[in-house]
């Protein structure tokens, strides 16, 4: 009986002890993640007030959230008895492996932070890069995201931008719309031209220096085919590209050119 009795003091003595632990242990659980918020906020704040780069700011708040974090961690882990050092050996070991499993995600992250130091392109820009046009939302540890023109929300791996041609249409002042005009062989290109110009440049938004371009670019089998280079910002590129296209078709019909049809050759059997 008093065997029974010794092992019951002892269970309930090592439940109290466990539960204490637990307990302390969601304690500093919340606690580390109070501060850790605290952290951010006023890392958040210093960086504002220094106007640094949106993209840059963001960055080193998900580096240092992460960071705390397993520093958290590690702090809890300490407090129940596991030994740090052991546990730095485990997570040295296990980042060989999955360094070695997932170089492509490590590729990402080293990019990420060459396009914060390069800085091809900033949050806001219109670019394409990776193979994906939009305007670029944010620039995340492995990730950017963009909103593409059918606003969709577009995530691209930072290597796969970096390690590819970067287009940044937001950086001059000014953009070319390339479009083009087929004319039928027998139309008179010059008059053609001359009223091209004229009613392109009257489009709203269309730059007057440098001017539209309006030349003869090739021939097929139909006749000369114009180019049509109205210059614009970008802000106004998809209004004078389709209003640009409506003017040709407008000038040219109003002034009488025939449509410009292929040619149709027909061929019969000798009888």
């Amino acid at each position: 009986m008093n065997d029974v009795q010794h092992y019951s003091n002892l269970l309930l003595q090592y439940a109290t002890e466990a539960g204490m632990k637990i307990l302390a242990a969601i304690a500093l659980w919340i606690l580390g993640r109070w501060l850790i918020r605290i952290a951010d906020k006023l890392l958040r704040g210093v960086l504002d007030r220094q106007h640094f780069d949106p993209m840059l700011t963001r960055y080193m708040l998900s580096f240092m959230n992460i960071a705390l974090n397993i520093v958290l961690v590690v702090a809890i882990l300490g407090y129940f008895g596991v030994q740090t050092t052991t546990f730095a050996a485990l997570v040295a070991g296990a980042g060989v492996a999955i360094g070695a499993a997932w170089s492509g995600l490590l590729g990402n992250f080293a990019a990420g932070a060459f396009l914060l130091v390069l800085k091809p392109f900033k949050v806001g820009d219109f670019v394409k890069a990776g193979d994906v046009t939009g305007t670029v939302k944010e620039v995340g540890l492995f990730v950017t995201s963009i909103v593409t023109l059918d606003n969709v929300l577009t995530f691209v791996g930072n290597g796969k931008i970096l390690g590819n041609n970067i287009e940044n249409y937001s950086t001059n002042d000014y953009r070319r719309v390339e479009l083009k005009c087929q004319l039928s062989s027998d139309a008179d290109h010059v008059a053609a031209m001359e009223l091209l110009r004229k009613q392109v440049q009257a489009i709203p938004n269309v730059l007057t220096d440098p001017a539209p371009v309006i030349e003869i670019l090739e021939f097929n089998s139909v006749g000369p085919v114009l180019t049509v280079f109205p210059f614009c910002n970008n802000a106004h590129y998809w209004q004078v590209y389709f209003d640009t296209n409506r003017t040709i078709r407008e000038t040219l019909t109003q002034a009488g050119f025939a449509y410009a049809l292929p040619k149709q050759v027909w061929v019969g059997k000798a009888a």
